[in-house]
């Protein structure tokens, strides 16, 4: 077998002059493209700093962008080498599918982290309530948001459900209503309760005048008529006026001889003649 070095000379200064030109042009190509790719994301970044925008959502934001350009540029230089793309974008399209099926449950935690870093609805440092925990939120990343717990434990909870079900924001107003329910006997006179209510109340500095404070008889209970007292502070304040003014209840109700009765039941006998 003899090998036809013509021939295959020929061939290769075809396949140069077919190929090379294009090839060299889609590496220029992809050089400059590559280096204006990361100018605009230069830009960008000096653009977010200048609109003082959230951290998290910055580094998101240009990263996805520069995959997305870089990507793209990719592909167009690969038409330009003259292979065709169609197939290319295809195999891209399908290997996509594939890892999205598998990775279900991450990209729905991946597009939660999306919308709670766009949708802001609660920052670092604010205290929530959600998927049946309350906590301080620690930090937000794109696929968790983690919380520690009054007692100090730390919680991960995945941004998917986190994004999609309720949620309460404790700290989001500055301001909350503390409501206190206080029983006192039939025999109490209800007019002393209201006034030793209305005294602490007013003592407290942490307790704001405006909402004014509202303080009546809810409901005649079996054992106690219930006296609900309704008063307005600031959000950090809610636990202190709810623990201090407890406290201060029950002992100006018993200086005062004002009683917290128990639950009781009258028990009836009746003689039945035999």
């Amino acid at each position: 077998m003899t090998i036809d070095f013509e021939q295959i000379l020929q061939q290769t200064t075809e396949l140069a002059s077919t190929y090379g030109l294009k090839l060299l042009t889609a590496l220029i190509t992809l050089w400059i493209g590559w280096k204006v790719c990361n100018v605009i994301i230069k830009g960008m970044s000096k653009w977010f700093a200048k609109t003082n925008y959230d951290k998290a959502l910055e580094s998101f934001i240009l990263s996805m962008l520069s995959a997305a350009l870089k990507v793209l540029l990719v592909i167009t230089c690969i038409g330009i080498a003259g292979f065709p793309t169609t197939s290319f974008v295809a195999v891209l399209g399908a290997a996509g599918l594939a890892v999205g099926m598998a990775l279900s449950g991450t990209l729905q935690n991946f597009a939660g982290g999306v919308l709670i870093m766009i949708l802001k609805p609660f920052k670092i440092g604010d205290f929530i309530e959600t998927q049946g925990q309350m906590g301080k939120v620690q930090t937000i990343q794109i696929f968790n948001t983690i919380i520690n717990t009054g007692d100090n434990k730390r919680v991960i909870l995945p941004n998917g459900p986190v994004a999609t079900s309720t949620l309460i924001n404790y700290s989001a107003e500055s301001t909350r209503r503390v409501e206190l329910i206080f029983g006192i006997g039939y025999e109490d006179d209800i007019d002393k309760a209201k006034e030793v209510l209305k005294r602490l109340i007013q003592a407290d500095e942490r307790i704001h005048k405006e909402p004014e404070p509202f303080i009546a008889v809810k409901e005649l209970g079996a054992s106690s008529v219930d006296i609900v007292v309704r008063v307005w502070g600031a959000s950090g304040d809610f636990w202190p006026i709810t623990f201090d003014l407890t406290e201060q209840v029950k002992k100006e109700f018993d200086k005062e001889g004002i009683s917290f009765p128990f639950p009781q039941s009258d028990v009836h006998f009746h003689k039945v003649e035999a």
